[in-house]
């Protein structure tokens, strides 16, 4: 790895602006083992990391979450799924990131609203304008300061996936489904090239691992300057 961060005290207390880092990614893409990974290496670097979740984050959100992935709910349909995402994500702002952020920490979120729009936009095919919307009203426009997209085959993420037998709802839908919220991700990633990174999860997890550190190592030195 062997990269150098250390703690930037005046940037990230005196402003009382912290920094905000999404993870997003297909199933299967290893987004929440880069996530804790990245959380370990910044918290053993001395910084304040808040990891966290969506859906979920909070106790409601939770409670949202067990809802949103059980499989005895399969008939939920696409707009209560939708709201009860951006219901999650309000009081996940509210209770846990935002706090974070305006005390100087660093967030790390294991997807945020990226996966709405792949997943409900363009999975489900709800219309964009509909989710930017809602979107604009659960987070009042807060958005990551870096977005680490996580990219796999989608037969290759759900097949990962079986194999450490994770079913949720969201897994059990067909492959052209998860074809269309990879296609998703993709246009999202073109027209916000700045804040989104694609990384392939194709190889190692250490050389992910290491990408990962480099770009947010950059990330945050370039803010020192």
């Amino acid at each position: 790895m062997g990269n150098s961060l250390t703690p930037h005290v005046s940037h990230l207390t005196d402003s009382k602006k912290g920094t905000f880092i999404s993870f997003e990614g297909i199933e299967g893409s290893g987004k929440s083992t880069q996530a804790r990974l990245l959380y370990e290496y910044l918290e053993g670097k001395g910084f304040e990391v808040i990891l966290t979740e969506e859906p979920g984050g909070t106790q409601i959100g939770l409670k949202i979450r067990e809802i949103l992935l059980s499989l005895e709910y399969r008939e939920i349909s696409s707009m209560t799924e939708l709201l009860l995402y951006n219901a999650s994500r309000f009081q996940h702002i509210q209770e846990v990131i935002l706090p974070a952020i305006q005390r100087g920490a660093i967030v790390i979120t294991d997807r945020f609203s990226d996966s709405t729009v792949a997943y409900q936009g363009y999975g489900r095919g709800i219309d964009l304008n509909l989710i930017d919307s809602l979107d604009r009203i659960s987070t009042k426009n807060l958005r990551p300061d870096i977005t680490i997209l996580l990219d796999v085959d989608v037969e290759i993420g759900l097949k990962r996936n079986r194999g450490i037998q994770k079913t949720d709802r969201l897994e059990l839908e067909d492959i052209e489904f998860h074809k269309k919220v990879r296609k998703g991700y993709f246009e999202i990633a073109a027209k916000e090239s700045e804040r989104i990174k694609v990384i392939s999860a194709s190889e190692s997890i250490e050389a992910i691992h290491s990408q990962i550190i480099s770009l947010v190592t950059k990330m945050i030195e370039t803010w020192k300057r």
